[in-house]
């Protein structure tokens, strides 16, 4: 009873405080007559100056002033807009709340475009892309003038000459000529694109550390190439994304340009090659868990690059080390050596394996990417009841294209990867084994801030021996954060004779995801998967689980709280999905 007393007081306080904050407003603008961008612009042409109300009084001087001043501030914010002959009404009257000042106003007929005359002049008049621009002046004969329309188009221009390497590009005629007694307006706009200029050699200063040819594959042009400050920018960007220099500048130096060929000087300024980078983290899947990084990202000084790494989960742990070959020319291709000791304990299975993987992988642009690799390793695990150990040597390839425009919180785009590996003893394996796995997502942005993910998993394996023979690790099961809510991490597939689970032959898992976003960083999903492992495609239990989520995005990505209860089930149950996440 005293915490509703309480807390209905404070609640009377707050309704009385802010009562008495609008009552001592005592003036107060009220516009009329006026719809969407012109109201807004006249609106903030009105906006009340601050000395026009001191210490809760209305200073009458100024008020005499503002209110002399209104037609004009009214006529000049609607001039832009076309309106050039507007009827402005103001008075002063007093309200309950204190002073109203009332402004109508009728905006009359614009004026409209009667004639008009955009061109492109120069050497560059040849080029289609800017021609084709110039013949869609957005303000046709008939519209009404908008000055806004006409500034942006004009910037669009400029910039699609400056895109096109015509740097000197300005205009020599931009006019509008208006005739307000005959509602018309005149447009003439002619740009002068000058010379175009071309990428000269790309130079570096600083980070000597580096090889000057390791350097030169971070640059988008070559000498040349059509001058473009996009392409500087995306230079900047991949030298950015290597994590490698702490200052990264790019200076055309256009006093040395010899035959509109343009220098550009490369400015860095690396960041220390070696870094520790510990972190911290939870997964429902996983449990806690704990990692350590150490990264040397310029061995030999080469720009080779050697990662040492440890996570440590409740569930699984992970040593590794690396070292990876950057390509001599493609940015993002590399060759790549790994060592690495897993071990992994959980509900249904344990193992423990340590092997070695070598890998080329190609860039393909746009996204795509193409590697081949070599894995060999041996596993020791229990699965239900059986316990066994397997040398494996497989050979693999894997195709993958990512669409994204933004990381961290994306609209709109798709991934999907294929894979293949296999093993045979006369390539060292202790059994036959030859499997196919698949992948992929889709987001989809809709209206009313809302967004529709779907997901889909599928593998298939091909095997000389029994399943009892198949490593846990290359054994596919069901359930967990990234598979069938509901249900515990890889705790759905085919069951043994005890009613163990113990993986089965083929995946396949689907879902169905809707988010509403609330705001830039946090967001409500509902969401429907369903999937199995399973042995006998003719015979297949779907689980199912539905529930409903909490996002919250970061830098480093999203922290994700799941709720999902079973579907289908004669007991069914609700799990939490928890995985969140940061390192520094």
């Amino acid at each position: 009873m005293k915490f509703a007393a309480a807390a209905g007081g404070l609640l009377l306080l707050f309704f009385v405080v802010a009562g008495w904050a609008h009552a001592a407003e005592p003036l107060r603008l009220q516009l009329a007559g006026l719809e969407g961008a012109v109201r807004a612009n006249v609106e903030a042409a009105l906006a009340l100056p601050p000395g026009l109300v001191r210490d809760g009084q209305i200073d009458r001087r100024w008020m005499e002033r503002y209110m002399a001043q209104i037609p004009q501030q009214v006529a000049l914010a609607m001039q832009p807009f076309g309106y050039f002959t507007p009827q402005v009404e103001s008075h002063l009257e007093e309200a309950a709340d204190g002073q109203l000042i009332k402004v109508n106003i009728s905006p009359g007929e614009p004026v409209r475009v009667t004639k008009r005359r955009v061109a492109v002049v120069g050497p560059g008049s040849a080029r289609g892309a800017l021609t084709r621009l110039a013949d869609s002046f957005p303000l046709k004969v008939g519209d009404p003038l908008d000055q806004a329309v006409y500034e942006e188009f004009k910037k669009e221009l400029l910039d699609k000459a400056l895109e096109l390497g015509y740097l000197d590009a300005a205009f020599s005629v931009h006019e509008i000529r208006v005739d307000v007694a005959a509602l018309a307006t005149e447009i003439a706009l002619e740009m002068d694109t000058g010379p175009r200029y071309y990428f000269g050699e790309g130079r570096f200063v600083g980070a000597q550390d580096y090889p000057e040819a390791f350097l030169r594959r971070f640059l988008t042009f070559e000498p040349g190439d059509i001058f473009s400050h996009a392409s500087l920018g995306e230079t900047q960007l991949q030298l950015l994304d290597s994590d490698r220099f702490s200052d990264i500048r790019l200076v055309a130096d256009r006093e040395n340009a010899k035959d509109r060929r343009i220098p550009v000087n490369v400015l860095l300024e690396p960041s220390p090659s070696r870094r520790l980078r510990p972190g911290i983290g939870y997964g429902t899947d996983t449990g806690a868990r704990m990692s350590l990084l150490y990264r040397d990202l310029n061995i030999f000084n080469r720009g080779h690059e050697l990662n040492l790494k440890a996570n440590l989960a409740q569930k699984a742990q992970t040593v590794g080390a690396s070292y990876v070959w950057p390509d001599a020319e493609s940015l993002n291709s590399f060759t790549a050596l790994r060592l690495t000791y897993e071990r992994e304990d959980a509900d249904t299975f344990l193992s423990s394996k340590l092997g070695v993987e070598a890998e080329r992988m190609w860039d393909l642009k746009n996204g795509r990417k193409f590697s081949t690799y070599l894995q060999i390793f041996h596993e020791d695990y229990t699965v239900g009841e059986a316990s066994d150990g397997m040398r494996m040597v497989l050979p693999g390839a894997r195709f993958s294209h990512r669409h994204y425009r933004s990381l961290i919180r994306p609209k709109n785009g798709y991934h999907y990867s294929i894979e293949v590996r296999g093993g045979h003893p006369y390539l060292g394996s202790d059994i036959g084994l030859l499997q196919f796995m698949a992948s992929g997502n889709i987001l989809l942005g809709l209206p009313g801030q809302l967004s529709l993910l779907s997901r889909i998993n599928a593998g298939w394996s091909l095997q000389n021996e029994p399943l009892e023979k198949i490593p846990a690790s290359l054994r596919f099961f069901a359930g967990g954060d990234q598979s069938v809510r509901g249900y515990a991490y890889q705790s759905l597939g085919p069951r043994d004779d005890n009613g163990d689970v113990v993986g089965g032959e083929y995946l396949l898992v689907g879902s169905l995801e809707l988010e509403r976003a609330l705001g830039e960083k946090w967001g409500l999903a509902v969401f429907y998967d369903v999937g199995n492992a399973f042995d006998d495609p003719g015979h297949i239990r779907l689980a199912q689980g539905a529930g409903l989520g909490v996002r919250y995005y970061t830098p480093v990505g999203p922290v994700r709280l799941d709720i999902a209860r079973q579907v289908g089930e004669d007991d069914p149950s609700c799990r939490i999905h928890l995985s969140i996440g940061y390192g520094w």
